[in-house]
């Protein structure tokens, strides 16, 4: 008799998986990113994080409806096959198993690293840094293999300990900045906007805020191990997403407090925790903040892990047989978290070249912590439309509204990138006389990938 996996995940978890894997690097690394889309403009700014955040309270909303209508194995993948097919719930699995969820759990291991390594003094690409990256990595994938009930606990305490720096900083940040007039300056300072155009610098900067935006998703992975998962995933996607957007505005806005705009551009949000809790207070808020990334770590490779599974539970991909086992001493996919783990690898190899060094991979340098975030929001798309076609009991908001809204969010979102990684790297490349265009190279290696899938299954079939 085949061994299923269990469930074994309440209401709190879900919702910590949302908050937790959501919120973890992206808020504090992306700060500073965002800062520099801007020039330091931190009205543009925060409407990034707004705009951002209300997609995500969408499409997030969207699926927390389809979530009370299918249910089987792993979410998402669930929702694309019974709207558009067996096929297409195909191709989104093996995108989120071999591009998607590997791409973001390599890169949060080396935003884990780099964290750790501030408290050091070791740099971003520090071989230290890419040494801990690794380690990281490996530890997540032998804590979600061999206990995942222990990973669920520690993605629970994580969650609750990530919120310590996000809640000070936001408060104690604000006041402190108001009293010493930091935080009205960095509102009132004029700026030079990269480009010289508003509109360029805010769809930038929302680009640049997916990322931290990001993981809402992942708790979909869950599903077949979530106690009554009609009821507990949409409640948690929904009461997740809105803690999510508030605690992003009121950190961004408690960060100005802490530094100048210029010296938050080039050194990022730590110097704001030295700034304004000394250096040993500062030293403790970078560990919670270290802590706060291994648990959005430890929520990616609870999905990653499980991306096989998925694929050969529906008796479809390579060696179904293999990726389908479950192990009955853990409860876990081993075969499946073995194959994750080996191509989240293979991603923050390709992270550390085309984004931390001069660049490996000459035309092919593109952001893997961006661009296959938007690529899932173009696939949800055709999802959406025949939602709208198919259910036909559900009312006028459900049906129509909502999807309509999560459509044009994520047509948005697809604009946004092609902006910020197509015509903005083009222009700024012909104006040195050469030639860039990232978002091009990215689906290239993106069709090459997807063409692997779709031959494996046509082999198999």
């Amino acid at each position: 008799m085949e061994n299923k996996l269990e469930r074994k995940y309440g209401l709190f978890t879900a919702i910590c998986m949302v908050v937790g894997t959501v919120i973890g690097s992206g808020v504090f690394f992306k700060a500073q990113a965002v800062l520099d889309k801007t020039g330091g403009n931190m009205l543009i700014g925060i409407a990034a994080w707004l705009i951002t955040g209300l997609l995500m309270v969408i499409c997030s909303s969207q699926f927390a409806v389809m979530a009370t209508k299918y249910e089987k194995v792993s979410g998402v993948v669930d929702y694309a096959e019974a709207t558009c097919g067996k096929n297409y719930g195909y191709y989104i699995a093996w995108f989120l198993v071999n591009i998607y969820y590997p791409a973001m759990t390599g890169v949060l291991a080396w935003v884990s690293a780099r964290y750790f390594g501030e408290i050091f003094g070791w740099g971003a690409a520090a071989p230290e840094v890419m040494v801990m990256a690794a380690l990281f990595l490996i530890g997540s994938y032998a804590l979600n293999t061999l206990s995942p009930k222990l990973a669920g606990k520690f993605q629970t305490s994580t969650t609750i300990i990530k919120l310590i720096p996000i809640a000070l900083m936001a408060v104690v940040g604000v006041i402190v900045g108001s009293v010493k007039g930091t935080l009205p300056e960095n509102f009132s300072q004029v700026v030079s906007l990269p480009g010289g155009s508003a509109s360029g610098a805010l769809f930038a900067a929302i680009v640049a805020t997916v990322f931290a935006y990001e993981g809402w998703i992942v708790a979909t992975s869950i599903n077949a191990e979530l106690k009554n998962p009609k009821k507990n995933l949409p409640t948690a996607l929904f009461i997740g997403a809105f803690i999510v957007v508030a605690a992003y505005v009121l950190y961004f806005v408690g960060v100005a407090g802490g530094a100048s705009t210029a010296d938050l551009m080039a050194n990022g949000a730590p110097t704001a925790f030295s700034n304004i809790f000394g250096s040993v207070g500062g030293k403790i808020l970078q560990i919670c903040i270290v802590i706060s990334c291994l648990g959005t770590l430890n929520g990616l490779m609870v999905a990653v892990s499980r991306g096989m599974y998925a694929i050969a539970a529906r008796n479809e991909g390579p060696k179904t047989e293999v990726f389908r086992q479950v192990d009955p001493a853990t409860n876990m996919v081993t075969n499946s978290s073995i194959w994750g783990l080996l191509v989240s690898c293979l991603w923050m190899v390709y992270f550390y070249g085309a984004n931390l060094t001069a660049g490996w991979f000459g035309l092919f340098n593109f952001d893997s912590s961006e661009l296959p975030i938007v690529t899932l929001y173009a696939m949800y798309i055709p999802m959406l439309i025949m939602w709208i076609k198919k259910e036909k009991d559900v009312g006028v908001f459900k049906r129509f509204v909502l999807p309509v809204l999560s459509i044009g969010a994520c047509l948005f979102m697809v604009f946004a990138a092609i902006y910020a990684h197509g015509i903005t790297p083009y222009l700024n490349a012909r104006a040195e006389g050469k030639f860039a265009f990232p978002v091009l190279f990215y689906l290239i290696v993106y069709g090459v990938i997807m063409g692997i899938g779709v031959l494996v299954n046509r082999k198999k079939k």
